[in-house]
C-alpha cells in the first residue's frame, strides 16, 4: 500500500552510546592532561591536539555517517584532515628550528 517498504528501522543506540562514552572518556583525559606537571608544554600540546583529532574523526565518522558513504566521499572528507596533519607537522617542525 502506498509503495512504502515494510522493512524495520535498525536502531543505532548501542553504537551511539559507545561513541558517547568514548568521547566522554577522551574529554576526561583532555581535562587531565594540563595538570600533568612532568610533561612539557610541547608534549601537552601534542597530546591535546591528538585527542582533538581523534574526537573530530569519531564525530564525523559515526554521527555524520561517513562510515556509510562511498569510498570517494570518505576520501574527499579526509582531504582537510590530511591538510591539517601537514600543518601540524610544519608547526612542530618550526618549533625545533
Amino acid at each position: 500500500m502506498g509503495g512504502h517498504s515494510q522493512t524495520g528501522h535498525k536502531s543505532h543506540m548501542k553504537e551511539y552510546m559507545f561513541i558517547f562514552f568514548l568521547l566522554t572518556f577522551l574529554t576526561v583525559i583532555e581535562v587531565y592532561v594540563p595538570s600533568i606537571s612532568s610533561w612539557s608544554k610541547l608534549v601537552k600540546g601534542v597530546a591535546l591536539t591528538t585527542l582533538a583529532i581523534i574526537k573530530a574523526w569519531a564525530v564525523a565518522y559515526f554521527y555524520m555517517h561517513l562510515k556509510d558513504e562511498k569510498g570517494w566521499l570518505q576520501f574527499i572528507a579526509a582531504i582537510p584532515l590530511v591538510s591539517a596533519l601537514y600543518a601540524y607537522v610544519l608547526v612542530i617542525e618550526s618549533i625545533y628550528r
